[in-house]
């Protein structure tokens, strides 16, 4: 049997401001204990903050991101999202913009290297989105 590594994942955590500033972070996994590391990030970044966010388990289900959030309320004021309507989310259309480039007629040589395009992509691209358009 052949193995090529083809269920090696990557996960991106992603925030935009209203001014246009963005943060991106690629992650191994999507989890508790990486959430909580970009949500630190991102209050040094951002805070305060009004923080919109899904309702998936790593941002609503792990205690310690809720004990973070929590205990960061004077600086982060979390709004959830309803349940299925991604499409009120204006990150999700970052995503959606990204694969389109990432997956363009390329075939990558190696996992890494499709990485580090993400990466890139992420660092250097900037999203001109209507934030307000979208939560409105």
């Amino acid at each position: 049997m052949l193995t090529t590594g083809s269920h090696r994942c990557s996960y991106v955590f992603g925030a935009m401001s209203i001014d246009g500033r963005q943060l991106f972070r690629q992650r191994s996994s999507i989890d508790g204990e990486n959430f909580l590391a970009y949500l630190k990030e991102l209050k040094r970044k951002f805070a305060p903050m009004l923080l919109f966010l899904d309702r998936s388990g790593p941002h609503y289900r792990d205690q310690e991101v809720r004990k973070f959030l929590m205990e960061n309320g004077d600086s982060i004021e979390v709004i959830w999202f309803p349940r299925a309507r991604p499409d009120l989310n204006p990150v999700e259309e970052c995503w959606r913009q990204s694969k389109d480039i990432v997956l363009a007629n390329r075939v990558y040589p190696s996992f890494d290297e499709m990485k580090r395009r993400i990466s890139r992509i992420l660092r250097t691209r900037r999203f001109k989105l209507n934030i307000v358009e979208y939560l409105c």
